[in-house]
């Protein structure tokens, strides 16, 4: 599994953690390497201090490493996460552009306060061919009203809002689940 994390507002700072994958095949058996980006938008590296009664007490690291642990549950599937967390708009909308360039398979974001806002992102993510799941920690639906709305949601496949934490690991098994039944039909 290849992982790589990075701060989109300080790109020379990621860092990448890898094992037994390279080239997009497999060592073992040959099997295509399944991409997978995690974007965050703006706050949400303050998770764990900012206001846990809507998003609980994990950082954005605990959740990073749910992730990785539920990724390593597909073995021997390889695997590829790249983490990206930005507090800015058009860093997001250039992540979603680089990793369709790169070939990833899908995207799972919570562009946290752009969902109401940013029509640049939807655009972005409509031009996204992979699957794509909007995921939020807290009920937006059950927040103010203008958290009501989101600009995200007709252009994914899935969105899930409410569970905490829980709500990235079901949209990565789910993603997991969803592109292991195609290569095994292929």
């Amino acid at each position: 599994m290849m992982i790589y994390i990075q701060d989109a507002d300080k790109p020379n700072q990621g860092h990448i953690h890898s094992e037994a994958c390279s080239h997009g095949v497999s060592p073992q058996g040959g099997l295509p390497t399944i991409r997978v980006a995690v974007l965050n938008g703006p706050n949400l590296n303050l998770l764990g201090t900012r206001e846990p009664q809507y998003y609980g007490t994990w950082t954005l690291e605990d959740i990073h490493n749910d992730l990785m642990l539920t990724a390593e549950k597909f073995a021997p599937l390889p695997v590829e996460i790249h983490f990206v967390q930005t507090n800015h708009e058009g860093a997001i909308i250039d992540a979603i552009h680089a990793e369709a360039a790169r070939g990833t398979q899908a995207i799972l974001i919570n562009p946290g306060a752009y969902t109401h806002t940013s029509i640049a992102i939807r655009d972005a993510l409509s031009s996204f061919h992979g699957l794509k799941i909007e995921v939020h920690l807290s009920n937006i639906f059950q927040r103010e009203e203008f958290r009501h709305k989101s600009y995200i949601s007709p252009v994914v496949h899935s969105t899930l809002s409410g569970f905490g934490p829980l709500g990235y690991r079901m949209a990565l098994t789910y993603v997991l689940q969803t592109l292991e039944a195609t290569i095994v039909a292929s």
